[in-house]
């Protein structure tokens, strides 16, 4: 029976993978990768032999149709991506929609994804929130903040270590630089941090140098 698995893969220590998932990805014909290059080293740790084709945001549109069809063929498939959970600001959501239109069937397996660690352990209300992934670079990306600065939920974002500087310093400046917030990096690596206070606080905690590794942004909402 033709089925496309979607399946979360660890977001930094590669301990944190469900045994349904590795079950999964044993059994299925085909896997669908973000990097191949990436995924190879949770396979081969293991002992996957299963083939491998890439699925990214640059080819997902070209090849999407064609996987669609293999599908409704009777293949069985799983995608993947480089961490965390397909279609969570990552590839994934396109292949489901059109599995979905097509009458495909599709299934999700629970499992990592960066923004749940870093919203549990930031301390900040979790009852209620909203998750934003990356916003956008330069195009709406005050816009977006704007339309934010009455958000009285907690709010997640995702951000690149290059940009983090500059991301407080507009969350400063739109939420105020006495709001909450919290600054997870590098989470179930070696070097995981999280770093909570004031969004001024967090400018001045990462001013003093270097950031490297994935970002999750935890930002209290506004007081009601």
């Amino acid at each position: 029976m033709s089925k496309l698995y979607i399946v979360p893969t660890p977001i930094g220590n590669l301990e944190d993978i469900t045994l349904r998932a590795l079950r999964i990805l044993k059994e299925v014909g085909l896997i669908l990768c973000e990097d191949t290059r990436t995924t190879s080293v949770l396979l081969k740790r293991y002992e996957i032999s299963v083939p491998a084709i890439p699925y990214h945001q640059h080819n997902e549109h070209g090849v999407t149709p064609g996987l669609v069809q293999r599908l409704k063929s009777g293949e069985v498939m799983a995608l993947v991506t480089d961490a965390g959970t397909p279609a969570i600001s990552d590839p994934g959501f396109l292949l489901v929609r059109e599995c979905i239109a097509e009458g495909v069937s599709v299934e999700c397996l629970p499992g990592a994804t960066a923004f749940v660690p870093a919203l549990v352990n930031s301390g900040i209300p979790c009852n209620t929130f909203c998750f934003e992934g990356f916003l956008p670079h330069k195009k709406g990306r005050n816009t977006k903040l704007q339309e934010l600065k009455e958000e009285t939920r907690t709010m997640v974002f995702y951000e690149s270590p290059f940009r983090l500087l500059k991301a407080l310093e507009q969350f400063a400046e739109v939420f105020g630089a006495d709001r909450k917030a919290a600054v997870c990096r590098e989470l179930s690596k070696l070097h995981e941090e999280t770093a909570r206070g004031t969004l001024a606080e967090l400018i001045e905690h990462f001013n003093k140098g270097t950031v490297k590794g994935e970002i999750v942004i935890v930002v209290a909402g506004k007081d009601a």
